[in-house]
């Protein structure tokens, strides 16, 4: 893109290395190297995305904001941040994946600085909006590189092993901000250390990572594989236009808005899991700022299994059925909410644990429903079809934010959970109908359809 500075630009190709032994031990090395590097950077834009969420009930207690008035903060940042990731996809396609990560981890640094040195609430929204833009730099990149340096055929078990590195971050950044707030006495300490912990961090991904293998002068990973796809014409597929695409595949897909609203729902109860349960361990459980961060963070720790084991349960146990494991996940995620909420004070096991489950519930879902826009759309759709989805999630998240606060604030935390709980049951509903359905079975009936007709 033109209007992009010089070393946005993508790299240039290096001439070939020519040694297959060199290029084998090049790979090996390289791929390890943008994965930890790519895990770290990504695990510490959520030290700049949730630290204004475990500062909050400091901020409550100095500045006297209402639940509603820090709702808009979240609302706004998910706007902003969704709106972002789309359209930072299309920019980072065509930048260089090793500076666009970089830039954007440096900037959400000092965004947070400038909102801790900040005490109005219209400062506070901007910083916060700003913050979620500049937090829309650090997927893309990643994508560009996980399809960059990992081929077709293993990319699934290396993507998935990046993809818990947001559960490592946010599992550790209530720790880093409790902490900072506890010994320094002052919220404001919570933005700054992370703040400063990214801009640092991103001279570390600009040492550590490479655009592309043919800027460092290797062959391309599907030519190193031999998985050089065929062309289209080859293979006897026909071209899909992009209204085809949007029109066909997308908005006359019945289970397509079936699982975008489902994730509307999951993220709601995701996000307001992650944003609020602090104060209401702090207000209603009588927590201190620490053991009410150590308790959020469990979430996380749920997460990274809920994860791990909803995509392996669903291959192994279900045929490739996303469906079931989506249905049974969100059936734990209604009883773990209802189980935290029920649990009465003085019993901190019973809250971790209800925690842990929340979190192992939520995340199955929250990965398997992207999974299954693309199997239940064309597989040219693929990318339309999980951001037409994503876009409702991330809509989900931002009402989690100010109508959430709102309903918090003029009901009680009843309230909060009351709207938890119906967004659980919609969600199991909007789930449903996709437990019998594979991109397989349909596959094996259009085949039937096929020979019968022959």
């Amino acid at each position: 893109m033109r209007f992009l500075p010089k070393f946005l630009e993508p790299a240039p190709n290096l001439p070939e290395i020519q040694d297959q032994e060199e290029i084998s031990k090049q790979y090996k090395y390289w791929r390890i190297r943008i994965l930890y590097s790519m895990f770290i950077g990504y695990a510490l834009f959520y030290f700049t995305r949730k630290s204004y969420t475990f500062a909050m009930p400091s901020m409550v207690a100095e500045l006297g904001y209402d639940k509603s008035q820090l709702g808009i903060l979240a609302s706004v940042f998910s706007i902003a941040y969704g709106t972002s990731k789309f359209a930072s996809g299309i920019v980072s396609d065509q930048s260089n994946a090793r500076y666009f990560m970089a830039i954007g981890l440096m900037i959400t640094g000092v965004i947070n600085i400038l909102f801790g040195m900040s005490s109005t609430l219209f400062f506070f929204i901007l910083f916060w909006g700003l913050n979620g833009w500049f937090q829309g730099w650090g997927w893309p990149p990643c994508a560009r590189l996980l399809t960059h340096w990992y081929s077709h055929s293993e990319r699934g078990s290396w993507w998935s092993t990046w993809n818990v590195s947001h559960n490592v971050g946010a599992f550790l950044i209530p720790w880093v901000v409790g902490f900072c707030i506890y010994y320094f006495d002052d919220w404001r300490a919570g933005m700054y250390v992370p703040g400063m912990v990214c801009i640092l961090s991103s001279f570390y991904l600009i040492n550590r990572l490479r655009d592309t293998p043919q800027s460092i002068g290797l062959p391309s990973i599907e030519k190193f594989h031999n998985e050089m796809e065929r062309s289209e014409d080859e293979n006897g597929e026909t071209k899909i236009s992009t209204k085809e695409i949007l029109m066909e595949y997308i908005l006359k897909n019945p289970m397509i808005w079936l699982l975008s609203f489902a994730y509307f729902f999951v993220y709601f109860i995701r996000t307001g899991v992650n944003d609020w349960t602090a104060l209401y361990l702090i207000e209603v459980k009588g927590y201190t700022q620490l053991k009410a961060n150590g308790c959020v963070s469990l979430f996380e720790v749920g997460g990274f299994f809920g994860n791990l084991v909803a995509g392996w349960a669903s291959d192994y146990f279900f045929s490739a059925r996303r469906g079931p494991v989506n249905v049974l996940f969100s059936v734990l995620m209604l009883l773990s909410i209802l189980a935290f909420w029920l649990v009465p004070g003085g019993y901190p096991w019973l809250d971790s644990i209800s925690m842990l489950a929340l979190g192992f519930a939520i995340f199955g879902p929250q990965l398997l429903i992207g999974v299954a826009c693309v199997e239940l759309s064309h597989k040219k759709a693929a990318a339309t079809a999980t951001g037409f989805a994503g876009w409702f999630a991330y809509m989900g998240a931002a009402a989690s934010g100010y109508p959430l606060g709102k309903i918090s604030q003029e009901i009680g935390w009843a309230g909060f959970f009351i709207a938890l709980v119906v967004c659980g049951i919609f969600s199991i509903a909007l789930l449903l109908p996709s437990w019998s359905i594979t991109k397989r079975s349909k596959t094996v009936v259009n085949e039937e359809s096929i020979a019968k007709t022959a």
